[in-house]
């Protein structure tokens, strides 16, 4: 599953925030506080919009409770991550996960060098 910047720190709020409390509820509102306190400055809109995204695919889940929604996420971060490196690996390296290592290794010898 692929995910743009934006998707992504809206996830990793969600996550910290339930980490803080697994049984919270989280509104649009709590991502647009978090991510506005950790420098992340977004219209509601735009995250209300991005969380739906999320939602049609499945890595959040949305519920009312009165008349507001609240999400969840469907995953945790490492799920997320796990999926994310299966998707790297076929996308770029035919699946061969030997050769994403390799690939990770060279480039980390390569950065650390400079």
């Amino acid at each position: 599953m692929v995910c743009g910047k934006l998707e992504i720190d809206i996830l990793n709020s969600i996550w910290n925030l339930t980490e803080k409390n697994e049984d919270s509820d989280i509104s649009i509102q709590d991502v647009v506080d978090d991510l506005t306190s950790s420098g992340v400055e977004r219209a509601y809109t735009t995250i209300k919009t991005v969380m739906d995204r999320l939602t049609a695919k499945d890595i959040l889940v949305r519920y009312r409770s009165g008349k507001k929604f609240y999400y969840k996420p469907a995953m945790n971060r490492l799920e997320m991550a796990s999926e994310a490196v299966s998707t790297l690996a076929e996308q770029f390296f035919s699946g061969d996960y030997s050769k994403l290592v390799n690939f990770i290794e060279k480039e980390l010898t390569d950065n650390l060098a400079v």
